[in-house]
């Protein structure tokens, strides 16, 4: 590699105040995003729900939620500021945790996921003036990296939200299993569930409030302008121009899938490990619920992700992008063979390392996707955004394939299909822009 590449700033100078506020944000998303993937354990255990019918969470979020915003949004951006975009996203993802308390007074799970969507509206219009602005505060031969550098602190944030899930809502599950709840009386039933729901609630209340303080902070902090020049949306002429570009296009299908993946394999990784360590079987220690125990292995997996990202940040140093990931797509695929086919110990392990392998996959499909795009990024960026619909339709599907086959193995199936879409992109990316 040439040295120069090397040694070029990562960051342009006088962006480092903003850069830090914005990576932030990476953190708080993966925050919401993975305490929302525990809700999926939660409402089954809560409300005795199928695999499919807890999987409307996702949809919720990542269906009505992302998808419908994510365009919008980028109109939004590009007339005003990304500043204005980080604002407004922030203010939704606030407005959503606050309205889990009207939420719990109905006890109804459609409003719940009326609060999620209104949260997850937010954080898609965070992502999509987010993930571009990393990338316009330095070289565009570094934007890659850049962003790989800033979402390293996503799944930092994804191991905080499981980590509070777990002290404070999966350990608050009362253990009835749903014959157990069946079988009791209205009132005590309904007992049980309020104190499980005002769990959930209180959780999320706090952290809005938390988020209100930020908002503030943000909202007096100076943020640079330079790449906000050019407020005209042209609209049609820069959708042509998009749907042309068949790097980009190809960039917005693997996201599609690659989202779907990584959802699917987070949202069923403590279903997993509870029916493959027969957690509901076993004498487990005092206090504990099989879901508590389970989410251990999630909390591994993130921790895994995490470090991954940084290690693949680095490496992205001396190996093209488009190298890294289509190792890393062979690679999550051998595992998901193993978690499908596997079983114990051994398959969760491996469930675990796909998280390594997923770790750089989100934002070099991103980085590579919008490179030469110019001012047509900041809507390139709602088209990427909008793709992790593909965390609704992909688990959705994961779920009925649980449900209709009795075995949460053979859902696996559908992540080791995505990740071979994503192979095809990276080899199809180092042809077209490399």
């Amino acid at each position: 590699m040439n040295a120069a590449k090397v040694k070029e700033r990562l960051i342009a100078p006088g962006n480092l105040i903003p850069f830090i506020l914005i990576t932030s944000l990476f953190l708080l998303w993966g925050l919401a995003n993975n305490m929302t993937d525990t809700l999926l354990a939660a409402f089954k255990r809560i409300m005795s729900m199928t695999d499919a019918r807890t999987s409307l969470i996702q949809i919720s979020c990542y269906g009505l939620g992302y998808f419908i915003f994510a365009l919008p949004a980028a109109i939004y951006i590009k007339r005003f500021s990304y500043k204005s975009g980080v604002l407004l996203g922030l203010g939704l993802y606030v407005i959503g945790c606050l309205m889990f308390f009207p939420a719990k007074m109905t006890g109804n799970y459609f409003h719940f996921l009326g609060a999620l969507w209104i949260l997850f509206g937010g954080l898609s219009i965070l992502e999509t003036a987010a993930n571009p602005y990393i990338i316009a505060m330095g070289d565009e031969h570094t934007g890659t990296r850049r962003l790989n550098l800033a979402q390293s602190f996503n799944p930092l944030g994804s191991i905080m939200g499981v980590v509070i899930s777990q002290i404070f809502i999966l350990s608050e599950l009362n253990t009835a299993s749903a014959a157990e709840r069946s079988a009791m009386a209205s009132a005590d039933l309904q007992t049980i569930q309020t104190g499980e729901l005002n769990a959930v609630t209180m959780t999320y209340v706090s952290i809005g409030f938390l988020l209100l303080i930020l908002w503030m902070v943000i909202y007096f902090v100076r943020m640079p302008r330079a790449s906000d020049a050019g407020t005209a949306v042209n609209l049609g002429p820069t959708l042509k121009r998009l749907l042309k570009n068949r790097n980009y296009v190809l960039g917005v299908i693997a996201q599609f899938f690659y989202v779907g993946a990584q959802i699917g394999v987070w949202s069923f990784t403590i279903r997993y490990a509870m029916s493959n360590l027969n957690l509901e079987k076993i004498v487990l220690p005092v206090g504990k619920t099989p879901e508590q125990v389970a989410a251990s292995y999630y909390i591994a997996a993130l921790i895994l992700f995490a470090s991954s990202r940084f290690i693949f940040t680095y490496l992205m140093k001396f190996f093209k992008p488009s190298s890294l990931l289509t190792f890393a797509a062979m690679m999550a695929i051998i595992s998901s063979l193993i978690v499908i086919l596997g079983s114990g110990m051994t398959g969760v392990i491996a469930l675990v390392s796909i998280s390594g392998f997923m770790s750089l996959m989100f934002p070099t499909i991103f980085g590579q996707a919008v490179i030469g795009l110019g001012d047509d990024t900041k809507i390139a960026g709602s088209g990427l955004i909008m793709a992790i619909l593909g965390g609704a339709v992909v688990t959705f599907f994961q779920g009925k394939v649980s449900d209709l086959t009795g075995n949460i193995n053979y859902s696996y199936i559908v992540p080791l299909i995505c990740f071979g879409v994503i192979i095809y992109y990276a080899l199809a990316s180092r042809k077209i822009v490399e």
